[in-house]
């Protein structure tokens, strides 16, 4: 992290008072590097949900109106001032735009990344360059389970909570399952999401499980005619899908015209996002997930209510679970900050965020991988119900971090494989 400089004036005075002013350094600026899709298919229903996110959670730090126990304003006594970018244009880009944040607008930490293939590339930037890094949504299971990094952190679990909790629930709450298939995006994502889901009910049903189809079309590709007839022509117990953002949303669109919906059990590991936009193409029954306790699945809290409340009366929409993932991200970064103190050094932030455990508004989160800097959260499910016109959840099933995630330097297809041993599901 940048300081100022001292003048000789300055430590003259501070060694005539015998301590610096912390008024003056708190008028200096806390600079946050924060990337997230702010155009294509995916900004709408998860870039500026969590763009709209941290306006709200970093006006709120700035103020110091964060419920208890957040207490204090700004970072490192210091207000924050966003510098954001536009995660769209692939993982070369992305290389390329962290290093003008860090090289060129000199930010003391970066918060940002929704595709999977953009938190596997930055992590070595920044290392290579020294920034603290926050990964705040992407979801694939790699980026620490192939590299250890001082850097980097990620505050929310990954995409093997969401896919062994899936086959979780759909073993428990599915009867008579027998088959499964799936469509899920052609990258690391779509593959890892489809992996779990298929390796952890092979486990769980003893091998026995038939695999109808399973579809690979590409990221964002928006048509999906050839997919859904192959879905509808290989039936299956169960289809899953993984698909998020504006994927999501053209699928629902186009698998609810042609009747796959009403007529197929479904589950979307993360379907939440498209419950304000488009629930009403979501039939009763649909197994929806919400990438961990947000959204309707949060826990209740003051710190939860506070911000379902100013999000809602702000943007005039709940916040989802990309706009948690935000949330939770920069809560973090301020409770590491100040768990190291004011004029702390990175690497003093990083020991501080190391193993920290804290609460969001999606609950409680622990830093409990990769070797500190991976989180676990539970992870939920329920089954779509309309009551009175309303959507609402029913067969909801809370499964615990250590039921869904694996243990600390266990890779997630050898731990499955093995039969998930260690997991606590009670």
């Amino acid at each position: 992290m940048k300081r100022p400089l001292l003048t000789a004036a300055t430590v003259a005075c501070a060694m005539t008072t015998g301590a610096m002013s912390l008024n003056v350094y708190a008028n200096e600026e806390y600079k946050l590097g924060l990337v997230t899709f702010l155009s294509g298919a995916a900004s709408g229903p998860f870039g500026i949900p969590a763009k709209n996110a941290a306006d709200l959670v970093i006006d709120a730090i700035n103020d110091g109106t964060l419920p208890a126990p957040i207490e204090g304003k700004g970072i490192d006594g210091r207000m924050i001032t966003p510098v954001y970018v536009d995660e769209a244009g692939g993982a070369t880009k992305q290389t390329s735009e962290f290093r003008n944040l860090v090289e060129r607008d000199g930010v003391d930490a970066v918060v940002g990344y929704i595709s999977s293939g953009d938190c596997l590339a930055i992590p070595a930037v920044a290392e290579e360059l020294k920034m603290l890094t926050v990964l705040f949504d992407c979801g694939t299971p790699r980026v620490f389970e192939e590299a250890d990094y001082e850097y980097v952190f990620r505050t929310h679990s990954t995409a093997s909570m969401d896919n062994i909790g899936a086959a979780r629930y759909v073993h428990e709450n599915v009867p008579d399952l027998e088959s499964v298939a799936g469509i899920n995006q052609n990258y690391s994502w779509g593959h890892d999401s489809w992996r779990d889901f298929t390796e952890t009910l092979k486990v769980l049903r003893g091998g026995d499980l038939e695999i109808t189809t399973e579809q690979f079309p590409k990221l964002f590709a928006g048509q999906y005619g050839a997919e859904i007839s192959a879905l509808q022509v290989n039936s299956a117990d169960v289809i899953h899908t993984s698909f998020w953002g504006g994927d999501t949303d053209a699928f629902v669109l186009q698998a609810a015209a042609r009747g796959l919906l009403a007529d197929n059990q479904v589950i979307f590991t993360a379907g939440e996002t498209a419950l304000n936009s488009l629930g009403d193409h979501l039939p009763d029954g649909a197994i929806i997930g919400a990438r961990g306790p947000f959204g309707p699945f949060a826990p209740e809290s003051e710190l939860n209510t506070w911000f379902q409340t100013e999000f809602t009366e702000r943007f005039g929409t709940p916040p989802t679970f990309p706009a948690y993932h935000m949330a939770h991200a920069l809560i973090g970064l301020k409770l590491a900050q100040d768990k190291a103190g004011v004029g702390a050094s990175t690497e003093e932030v990083i020991t501080a965020f190391e193993g920290l455990e804290f609460d969001g508004p999606g609950g409680r989160v622990e830093m409990s991988r990769g070797k500190g800097h991976q989180a676990a959260t539970e992870m939920v499910y329920g089954r779509l119900k309309r009551v009175d016109g309303e959507i609402t959840f029913t067969d909801i099933t809370r499964y615990p971090a250590d039921c869904v995630n694996p243990p600390e330097g266990a890779e997630t297809v050898e731990w499955i494989k093995a039969g998930m041993p260690g997991a606590e599901c009670n």
